[in-house]
């Protein structure tokens, strides 16, 4: 049975003091009413993993996670942040392919396989994440966009390595812009893309891979997004920085 997630991508946001703060809020608030089957996912900036660790180390209900990584195992790339770094401060998971990352910062195919590679080689979990333009929408080509996504960084895995991803579909029109796909057309896509993935990797494996969809989604949306068949959490983002938001989002699951 596939996992339920809800990971919060707390982006370029917060100082470490708030970050702290609103870890401790959601411990103390996971512990009054916490959702035992859902994993949630915290995903701060890389300066504060080690004190959101700190904060929510001990509890089963949260894990950590990085918001991108570097190409390259080690050497000479100032600025970066290596898996391998990630993995050695306690973060399980890495997002890679965020739309964020595909328009501003030009990451190509290319590039999110070889973060998803080390990724992988570390022994950390890739939310791997994909999603249309609006502009892709409305010429029909969405779900050819997202097919070529998909198999562009996941079909040179082995079915070992496949079975460790998590996918997050995030169509760009619907991130940060308070647009969100109806129910109806998240669970098109999210059908769509079991079915891409059954086709190269298996039906098993397919309907044991968990998709989360992240275009949006919030308190007062979740609980319809998450009845769908096929939608199996949320990828999270400015309703990740309120606890109670975060929380609510969690137990939104039929």
């Amino acid at each position: 049975m596939r996992k339920k997630i809800v990971a919060g991508n707390w982006k370029m946001n917060l100082t470490l003091e708030e970050a702290i703060t609103l870890s401790k809020e959601l411990i103390q608030a996971e512990m009054a009413a916490s959702p035992k089957h859902v994993q949630l996912i915290l995903c701060p900036p890389f300066p504060f993993l080690s004190g959101v660790l700190s904060t929510i180390d001990g509890s089963k209900g949260f894990a950590l996670g990085a918001q991108n990584c570097a190409t390259e195992a080690s050497g000479a790339f100032t600025g970066e942040v290596a898996a391998k770094m990630l993995k050695s401060v306690g973060a399980s998971y890495v997002i890679l392919g965020h739309s964020e990352r595909r328009a501003m910062y030009h990451e190509s195919d290319e590039v999110i396989v070889k973060k998803l590679n080390q990724v992988l080689s570390n022994g950390l979990q890739p939310i791997f994440c994909c999603g249309e333009t609006l502009a892709e929408r409305e010429s029909n080509k969405h779900f050819e966009i997202i097919k070529n996504q998909l198999s562009n960084a996941l079909f040179q895995l082995n079915q070992t390595e496949f079975e460790k991803v998590i996918i997050a579909y995030e169509p760009v029109w619907a991130i940060g812009t308070g647009v969100t796909a109806s129910a109806a057309q998240a669970q098109e896509m999210h059908q769509f893309i079991r079915s891409v993935l059954a086709e190269k990797f298996g039906t098993a494996a397919a309907e044991n891979c968990s998709l989360l969809y992240g275009g949006s989604c919030n308190a007062a949306n979740a609980k319809e997004l998450f009845s769908n068949a096929d939608v199996d959490g949320g990828l999270i983002g400015g309703a990740s920085l309120k606890a109670k938001d975060f929380l609510t989002i969690a137990n939104s699951f039929s």
